[in-house]
């Protein structure tokens, strides 16, 4: 077989406005099991899209964007109903950049001969593909992009904000580039943060930057990151995660409280709190911990809190299709918080 034998079918990213998830979710809420938890998620989020002073933190883990997910971020994000990422950065340079070029993610399947698709430079995802010639030049576009930079170091939030830029300020991606998180943060002054950055086809970028500059180099500084995240915390006392997935996302929006009482200038627990995970607490691992957990660091508060034990793909688009529905959002402002540094 060649290449393009495996690379037909384009993943379809779902547009939850186009669904209205209401009733079935209020339904649910007669439920047992995770049906009873996610309706509570829902309305847990929905009472975050009211509260127009509580901030609205997303985090982002695993493989979301070559999954079909795009649409649903993108939604928040256009409609003020988030006002920062914290997200891998598989999802936000490997999957969401990399469509921003104008590249996609094609269905595959795990029954297949990996040996065969790596002949074929074919990277799977479980039952996804991607080209990986294609993402290579995702890694060399990264690298032009710290070529063009002052050469210093950047948190990654800066650095996104300028991969968003570039974007804007290249026509040839004005086909691709509109349902493109990196693209519509940029636009709408949403920060992107991703404190693990380098583990991703950005860290393949910056290497090959670092590796072939003579004299000052562009760097990706986490701690600057910490900070930056934390001061949205300081200006924005309450506030609210909605975490899918756990990982490096999840500690990082966690901990931002602790450092607020490290900085003494001691901020609320986070108000409300949303977790979809698969991941079991019981071996210990910060994934699958429980947000009840969590309050015994003093990280989040138990009111308004929910953790749902369902996959991404399932979960996610109906818990945000609730609160898009309910519209609530409506009355939230852009909060812009890019313009804080």
């Amino acid at each position: 077989m060649h290449k393009q034998d495996y690379l037909q079918k384009k993943i379809k990213h779902i547009d939850i406005t186009q669904h209205n998830v209401v009733p079935m979710i209020d339904a649910m809420g007669d439920m047992a099991f995770q049906a009873r938890n996610l309706y509570r998620a829902s309305q847990i989020f929905d009472m975050m899209q009211k509260d127009k002073d509580a901030v609205v933190f997303l985090t982002l883990a695993g493989s979301l964007i070559s999954a079909g997910l795009k649409k649903v971020i993108i939604t928040l994000v256009k409609n003020n109903m988030v006002d920062a990422i914290v997200a891998t950065g598989a999802n936000i340079v490997d999957q969401d950049f990399f469509e921003a070029l104008g590249f996609y993610h094609y269905h595959g399947t795990p029954y297949v001969n990996d040996n065969e698709l790596r002949e074929l430079m074919i990277d799977r995802i479980y039952d996804t593909y991607i080209d990986e010639e294609e993402l290579r030049i995702c890694d060399e576009t990264v690298s032009r992009i710290c070529d063009e930079l002052d050469k210093k170091p950047y948190s990654s939030r800066a650095f996104i904000e300028y991969m968003g830029q570039y974007l804007d300020h290249h026509d040839e991606y004005s086909k691709s580039r509109g349902d493109s998180i990196v693209y519509q943060c940029y636009k709408k002054g949403v920060p992107v943060f991703c404190p693990a950055f380098s583990d991703s086809s950005a860290g393949f970028g910056l290497i090959h930057h670092q590796y072939h500059a003579k004299g000052p180099k562009v760097t990706i500084d986490s701690a600057a990151d910490f900070l930056e995240l934390t001061q949205i915390k300081l200006k924005h006392k309450e506030s609210g995660i909605f975490m899918v997935g756990g990982g490096v996302p999840k500690n990082f929006i966690q901990d931002v409280v602790v450092a607020t009482e490290i900085l003494e200038q001691d901020a609320p627990m986070h108000k409300y709190a949303i977790q979809i995970t698969v991941a079991d607490e019981r071996d210990g691992a910060l994934s699958g911990s429980t947000l009840k957990e969590a309050s015994s660091w003093g990280k989040v508060q138990t009111t308004y809190e929910q953790m749902v034990y369902a996959e991404a793909t399932l979960a996610f688009p109906l818990i945000v299709g609730y609160g898009y529905h309910k519209g609530n959002w409506q009355n939230r402002d852009e909060r812009r918080l890019n313009a804080l540094y």
